[in-house]
């Protein structure tokens, strides 16, 4: 007889799965309660060596796992409690650096059944009634972004790289010498993509401020005369400014190129009849890039990528004969592992199915209204700080600001005080008059009121700064 199994080794599905996560699920929370209580604020203090050191002092000179292991129980209490301890919470008005939204409890509660239930995306016998919902819910988000269109279709991805990387396979497929133009604006994912896939790097346009200029994009089509695949942006990472989609879907339309649209950050928007109008055009491009795990606060990750033509995605399909042999499909059992890149996959539709059906369309919406209108008033309030300048009016829920006559040195020591005495966690963004910090505000309860003793930490730090650096 070998070993016997250790009782910690319980399962989390089965009869009596539930059972076993109803005993450590409570363990879990309190460690997480625990650690936050420890952390104190939105992010660890210290900075990088004190955390370093927080994980050190857990195992001491022993590695993280010996021969035997703990158990279970204190497993997870010290592991949790150190996570916690050693984040930073989104949930907290002061961590405002990145599109990294604070979750919804509806989606992690439902992430806790897709996670024990474990359905494996990339057939239909392992994940009968999952595939089901995720048809269900692409079937929604299509539609969502082309409403017109005779049969549009998306799929699931783990975020805006994948999904950017996904919208320029589909124009090199039909046209192998495709070349990428994407704005200056443009996320860092579209290069990365150009070279996965082995295409020339992108060709840069112009921008009037962060938004793609129609008439450079036209001139740089014309010099191209070849085929070519534009990729504009919904929603950038640096001031959330969002293309005039329609007028370079015209252009587009004009030179025979394929239009891609990054709105990884803006094109939830879409569920906001207020904010609607913002992504005019969407609906004229040939795939769109979506997440929900920022404006859709769902747990990372949450990608999506919407195509017009349904017919585009047979770019993805592939024969595998264990999991989609030809007799099967013909007897009806759905083909999975042609709807992404990735063999197995977690089934992320699950969560983000179950928040769409809590909240509705509008519900969403008005989370993401919520978000704008806040940025706007503490845009406002900036605004109105003797100590603060504002870069300009939020598009979307990033505002850009610094200290008043700050330089560049001061701006990026203010941040990194922050963050290292845990204060606050504030971005930053290099625009072309300097580096300014950035607020991404995507917490769909906080006020504008929540926001004002991070805006005086600003000032604050600014203050305590050595003379030099501020006198420069």
């Amino acid at each position: 007889m070998g070993e016997s199994i250790p009782e910690s080794a319980g399962l989390a599905g089965g009869r009596a799965g539930h059972r076993r996560l109803a005993e450590l699920i409570p363990l879990v929370l309190d460690a997480m309660g625990a650690g936050a209580a420890e952390r104190g604020g939105p992010g660890p203090a210290g900075g990088p060596a004190a955390v370093a050191a927080g994980v050190a002092a857990l195992t001491g000179a022993e590695p993280l796992a010996g021969a035997t292991g703990v158990g279970a129980a204190q497993a997870l209490s010290e592991m949790s409690r150190l996570l916690a301890a050693g984040s930073v919470d989104p949930a907290d008005p002061a961590c405002a650096a990145h599109l990294h939204c604070p979750p919804l409890a509806v989606a992690v509660a439902a992430d806790v059944v897709a996670s024990a239930l474990n359905p494996s995306m990339d057939s239909w016998d392992q994940a009968p009634v999952a595939s089901e919902i995720e048809r269900e819910l692409v079937t929604l988000i299509a539609r969502l972004c082309y409403p017109d269109a005779p049969a549009p279709d998306a799929v699931v991805t783990t975020g805006g790289t994948e999904s950017n990387l996904l919208g320029l396979l589909l124009a090199r497929e039909p046209e192998p010498a495709v070349r990428p133009l994407c704005g200056r604006n443009a996320h860092h994912s579209v290069a990365r993509a150009a070279w996965l896939l082995g295409l020339p790097a992108p060709v840069l346009v112009d921008c009037d401020g962060e938004r793609m200029r129609p008439a450079a994009l036209e001139e740089a089509l014309r010099e191209l005369g070849s085929p070519a695949v534009v990729v504009a942006t919904a929603g950038t990472t640096d001031t959330g400014e969002i293309d005039p989609l329609r007028e370079l879907a015209a252009v587009c339309r004009r030179h025979g190129a394929r239009l891609h649209v990054d709105a990884s950050y803006g094109g939830l928007a879409l569920c906001s009849a207020k904010l609607k109008p913002l992504l005019d055009g969407l609906d004229e491009a040939d795939s769109v890039a979506l997440d929900a795990h920022k404006f859709g606060w769902q747990p990372i990750s949450a990608g999506l990528l919407a195509v017009r033509n349904a017919a585009d995605l047979s770019a993805l399909s592939v024969r595998a004969e264990y999991l989609n042999a030809d007799d099967d499909t013909e007897a009806g059992l759905p083909d999975l592992l042609g709807r992404s890149i990735r063999t197995s996959r977690r089934p992320d539709a699950f969560r983000m199915a179950v928040t769409l059906r809590a909240l509705g369309i509008d519900g969403m919406g008005a989370l993401v209204e919520h978000c704008c209108a806040t940025a706007a008033e503490v845009a406002a309030m900036i605004e109105r700080h003797p100590g603060l300048r504002l870069w300009g009016a939020p598009t979307l829920s990033t505002v850009l600001f610094k200290p008043v006559d700050a330089d560049d040195e001061l701006v990026a020591r203010v941040r990194r005080t922050l963050l290292e005495a845990g204060t606050a966690i504030v971005g930053r963004a290099t625009m072309s008059d300097g580096v300014w910090l950035k607020l991404t505000l995507l917490h769909p309860h906080a006020s504008a009121e929540d926001y004002r003793p991070l805006l005086e930490s600003v000032v604050a730090a600014a203050a305590a700064q050595p003379a030099e650096v501020v006198l420069r």
